[in-house]
């Protein structure tokens, strides 16, 4: 890849970074895993719409720009420097949305993608199940066929801002004969739906940052299946790979949180006993954005995103660990108070479990990509 940015791509970078420099809140938000967050999150979602920054890489009759993906690379880097909030539809956006635009019918891209793209709609994941977690091909939850859709019960649990989203995606399985990757439906559901229950799980800091979804005999018409019936693992695979590859977690989270690493620092007069720790963070940041730069030159030349993705997940899940863990080496026993630093400390560790974890992405790393027999670690 050509790293001198052309004229065009200057100037929208420069045009993003006006914009968020105008229209970041000097205030932070409350937490999205508050009703009265999520509420605030809602409202900054429309505001970036109605300036068409919310999905600057879809077309412009979704509500995007049009961008391309390397715009949306410098975009995202400019909106983690500007301090802005996190995206509380992030679920909808990087996940749901690229699995639409691979396998969605132009009716479900046109009534889904525009109340995504504005937050009026926000989405939760509805993958994991109590005895289906990283082992997704283990889900028991079912979809049974009746007149104009289908039947869906069973539960749901670690799904991520269910307790006050709109919709949900997910799998279930839809062949009571199958096994595994086989006989598997995906679907879109709507969690204001009679008989769905919602339960909130609160997280260490008593916030429900997941909950637990209950399906009791919930209809779902047949508008919302995404591919075809028996195609949800082919189909989940598209949303697997952009969870753990470019869509999640894009380079300019962790360039930021890189920076901020080396001006705590200095701030803090240079501590010698982090000063590897903190060069190597900032050199992972970096590092990651060049790869994905890399990613973003193959995929403009026609490649998909494939079982590689489960080497960057595996990359940027530790990187965000030894980011916020060296912080709170440097500030010492005042990093246990509740703050940014702690804040994000406690979330990256769960970057080794969501989106399968750490064990998952090394048994694909070694039997998809390295070619070694099953089983292999």
């Amino acid at each position: 890849m050509d790293l001198d940015l052309d004229e065009r791509t200057l100037a929208f970078r420069d045009e993003a970074r006006a914009w968020l420099a105008s229209n970041v809140p000097v205030e932070p938000l409350k937490s999205f895993d508050t009703a009265e967050g999520f509420a605030q999150h809602r409202e900054w979602e429309a505001k970036l719409a109605d300036a068409r920054w919310s999905v600057v890489s879809w077309p412009r009759e979704f509500g995007g720009r049009g961008a391309s993906l390397l715009e949306w690379v410098l975009f995202e880097e400019e909106y983690y420097a500007a301090g802005a909030p996190l995206r509380v539809n992030q679920n909808g956006i990087f996940m749901l949305a690229p699995t639409l635009f691979s396998h969605g019918t132009e009716e479900q891209q046109r009534r889904v993608l525009p109340k995504m793209a504005r937050s009026e709609q926000v989405w939760a994941q509805a993958w994991s199940e109590p005895e289906a977690g990283s082992d997704i091909a283990a889900l028991r939850s079912t979809a049974t066929r009746c007149d104009g859709g289908w039947r869906v019960s069973g539960q749901k649990t670690w799904s991520s801002r269910a307790t006050y989203a709109d919709r949900a995606f997910g799998l279930f399985r839809s062949d009571p004969d199958s096994v595994r990757h086989k006989g598997l439906t995906y679907l879109m559901v709507d969690l204001r739906s009679d008989g769905v229950t919602v339960r909130p799980i609160p997280q260490l800091d008593g916030e429900p940052g997941f909950a637990e979804i209950f399906f009791d005999d919930v209809f779902v018409p047949d508008e919302d299946v995404i591919g075809g019936p028996g195609e949800g693992w082919r189909v989940a695979m598209t949303t697997a790979n952009n969870e753990r590859g470019l869509s999640l977690r894009s380079p300019g989270r962790f360039l930021a949180a890189a920076d901020r690493l080396v001006s705590l620092w200095r701030d803090t007069g240079r501590p010698a006993h982090t000063a590897d720790r903190v060069a190597d963070a900032w050199i992972g940041a970096r590092a990651y954005q060049l790869y994905t730069l890399g990613t973003v030159t193959r995929l403009s030349d026609g490649a998909e995103l494939g079982p590689e993705s489960s080497v960057n997940k595996l990359f940027w899940s530790h990187l965000d660990v030894a980011l916020h863990e060296t912080a709170l080496d440097i500030l010492g026993p005042e990093a246990e108070l509740r703050g940014r630093w702690s804040d994000g400390w406690l979330f990256s560790l769960a970057g080794p479990i969501y989106g399968g974890t750490d064990q998952i992405q090394r048994s694909i790393v070694a039997e998809r990509l390295l070619g070694l027999p099953k089983g292999t670690r």
